[in-house]
């Protein structure tokens, strides 16, 4: 088991993968990112498209509140802003979809500075209603502009590569993971800037950090900026994905579910927000799967599904009890007891 490391360079010290087991696992893991829509059937294909997505908002919502500390019930919002953007140029210019994704990440980094203005007098759930007001305002918009298609909504064609359209599972596969890969690269990288620590340190206290010399509002500002272009981006993806959007597919339910996601996971942990992730959207699948699996389960679905319900929930209890640093801290403790991770080299 390897328990050090000497850095004999700044370059080596900021390597964000430092040993060659490391390296190693990254690639075996990118095989089998590569296989698995060789591999898998439509229905596992269309959760991991699903889950992707929700990994590239969750982890936006992660800079923002895991690593600054700002409590945000807005992630929806701006995944909305995101999408619509998507869909209008996609419907009126046909313009290409990389531009279409950018587009919409900046004009939901847009929405999210000016969301963020007020979170140099305000935090904690002062902060939280700020951005809740941000969600029933978007929803407003959307439901009442005819740019947006009021409460009917949009319905965009399929994204277009090399003249190939993207309309199925497998072939969005292939769109929606690199980006998010891309995004939970940036993220990474980001904690190991200036910009990064300051995040940080404000997150840890906001006196001390401005005491040092670190202007609060600025970073505060850039870090919605941030998380909301994360949110944009990841909301793009979902127009490609169902192309259809309307302002009830953003609910404020969906931002509690990205809020849920990085509390489980864990916050301040770029692994939390890809586990919050994968376990809000699988686990409700999984156990529907187990209930039918019940006799009778399929005949009994009505009465099962407030059950399902219910028990989604007490694992998310469960997980803020016995665990509040989430999934990310359990998976470290697993790989101590049994030295998964990282291996000699």
């Amino acid at each position: 088991m390897r328990i050090g490391t000497l850095k004999q360079s700044y370059i080596a010290d900021a390597a964000l993968f430092d040993s060659r087991t490391q390296k190693t696992w990254l690639l075996l893991g990118a095989a089998l990112l590569v296989l698995f829509p060789f591999m898998a059937s439509d229905y596992w294909l269309y959760l991991a498209c699903l889950v992707a997505i929700n990994v590239a908002s969750a982890t936006g919502l992660n800079i923002l509140t895991g690593y600054t500390g700002l409590v945000s019930m807005g992630q929806a919002a701006f995944m909305g802003l995101g999408a619509y953007t998507v869909a209008i140029l996609q419907i009126r210019f046909g313009t290409p979809f990389l531009f279409n994704l950018f587009a919409g990440g900046v004009v939901a980094m847009v929405g999210g500075l000016v969301v963020g203005i007020p979170s140099l007098r305000v935090k904690g759930l002062y902060l939280a209603i700020a951005t809740i007001a941000a969600s029933f305002i978007t929803h407003f918009l959307f439901a009442n502009l005819k740019l947006t298609g009021g409460t009917t909504g949009l319905s965009l064609p399929p994204a277009q590569l090399f003249g190939i359209a993207l309309d199925t599972s497998f072939r969005l596969y292939w769109l929606i993971l690199p980006i998010t890969v891309l995004m939970l690269l940036g993220a990474a990288n980001l904690f190991r800037t200036r910009v990064g620590r300051a995040f940080i340190a404000i997150r840890d206290r906001d006196i001390s950090a401005e005491v040092l010399g670190i202007p609060l509002l600025r970073y505060k500002l850039l870090s919605f900026g941030l998380s909301s272009f994360y949110a944009g981006v990841a909301g793009g993806l979902w127009a490609y994905f169902f192309r259809v959007v309307t302002p009830e597919s953003f609910p404020l339910l969906m931002s509690i579910f990205f809020l849920a996601a990085i509390i489980v996971g864990g916050m301040g942990s770029i692994l939390g927000g890809i586990l919050g992730a994968v376990f809000m959207t699988m686990v409700p699948e999984l156990l529907k799967l187990v209930f039918d699996l019940l006799p009778g389960g399929h005949e009994m679905t009505v009465f099962l599904s407030p059950v399902r319900t219910v028990v989604f929930g007490l694992l998310i209890v469960g997980f803020l009890v016995f665990e509040p640093h989430g999934l990310a801290e359990v998976w470290r403790r697993i790989r101590r007891f049994f030295h998964l991770w990282p291996f000699k080299n």
